[in-house]
């Protein structure tokens, strides 16, 4: 049960699963493409690589051998986790699976066209000629992504064709990895959008955390709330889309589904092998955080029981600088004075505008409360710079 892991994407998601990593005695070896990343700083050895680079991921790989390749973002070489699962290393959740929801493209096909769960209608550009086209077929508004990014990166929403325009700039501005493409889709008036984190177990069902709530901003989650207010029949639909497409991608972990829900229908949105961003309210409403969760799943550990405490919340902390160096902090006495309230300091070695650098928690027998004392923290805390 010691395993040597290596974390691909040392992000504040994988900071916390590498603290839930050695707490369970793990052995961590955290890469990403800049020093000092957050995961790195709690890891017991750390490698800065370009992860689009085969033969730099291939080097790393040589050289620590891992018994489990753990994937933390999507600007990574999938193709080289084929040969690597091939040669007997765990790949999570499978090699196959990483690929397919590194890329928009390629998991929405899979949910839409081959599982038939319903999505929004959708398409896919490769030039700016070529998302007008199919925007002015979608109708407007239309949101338009790239299908390779993080956190919201380069997402916006189109009213109309000159919008659409700068959104396809905008989007290839905000890529991650090197293909120029894009995804547009309909635009889903929604009454809330979940994430539904789904664990599937190596020796165990599927199970589920409460629905998660969330809001966002620029493509980018800005709050969280646990537990999100939804029908029964509905959550119960989720559920089932949720297991669907979990047990076609297949392996063992948590992933991050996301859903918009209507006043009488599900909408599969969205996949993340992994822990969420949304999920991090998880810190505070459970025993067993998302990262624990994704861990036991990982090893193989029975996981007997979720115990959730009062409804939370999450709220970001951002940046408002540009491209600023070692960025530190203030406010935390004030912060943390009211009850049930936590902060959680990324430590990103560098800020740019509306980064993520922390976030604000919560919980209190009413969730419009809990999310109120969140936001009241995370304003709390200033970000200043050398």
């Amino acid at each position: 049960m010691n395993k040597k892991i290596l974390l691909l994407g040392s992000g504040e998601l994988g900071k916390e699963f590498t603290i839930s990593a050695q707490r369970l005695g793990q052995y961590v070896i955290a890469a990403d493409n800049y020093a000092n990343a957050p995961a790195m700083q709690v890891a017991h050895e750390f490698e800065v690589i370009n992860m689009l680079d085969g033969n730099q991921l291939e080097s790393i790989v040589r050289k620590h051998k891992p018994d489990i390749i753990v994937p933390e973002v999507e600007s990574i070489r999938t193709e080289k986790l084929k040969q690597f699962e091939a040669e007997g290393t765990f790949v999570v959740p499978t090699a196959e699976a990483t690929h397919l929801t590194m890329n928009r493209d390629a998991i929405r096909d899979v949910a839409a066209n081959e599982l038939n769960i319903k999505t929004p209608k959708f398409a896919y550009a490769t030039s700016q000629e070529e998302l007008i086209n199919i925007a002015n077929s979608i109708g407007y508004p239309c949101v338009i992504k790239p299908v390779m990014s993080s956190s919201g990166k380069g997402q916006s929403i189109a009213n109309n064709a000159e919008e659409a325009k700068l959104s396809w700039d905008y989007a290839c501005e905000g890529a991650r990895g090197d293909k120029k493409k894009v995804i547009a889709e309909e635009f889903i008036n929604f009454n809330l959008e979940i994430t539904l984190l789904t664990i599937k177990q190596k020796a165990g069902p599927t199970i589920f955390v409460k629905p998660i709530g969330h809001r966002q901003e620029r493509g980018d989650y800005q709050e969280s709330w646990l537990p999100a207010k939804i029908d029964v029949a509905l959550l119960n639909k989720a559920q089932t889309m949720a297991k669907i497409v979990t047990d076609r991608l297949g392996g063992a972990g948590l992933f991050g589904v996301e859903f918009f829900i209507t006043d009488n229908d599900v909408y599969f949105s969205e996949l993340s092998p992994r822990p969420h961003d949304t999920g991090m309210v998880t810190l505070i409403s459970q025993n067993l955080s998302e990262f624990d969760l994704h861990l036991r799943a990982i090893l193989g550990l029975e996981i007997p029981n979720i115990e959730y405490y009062n409804p939370s919340a999450s709220h970001v902390i951002l940046s408002k600088e540009q491209n600023s160096k070692s960025p530190y902090f203030s406010g935390l006495g004030t912060a943390l004075k009211e009850s049930n309230v936590d902060i959680r300091i990324f430590n990103k070695p560098s800020a740019r505008v509306n980064r993520r650098m922390g976030v604000a928690l919560a919980t209190d027998r009413d969730i419009k409360v809990a999310r109120e004392k969140a936001k009241n923290a995370a304003n709390q805390i200033t970000l200043k710079y050398n």
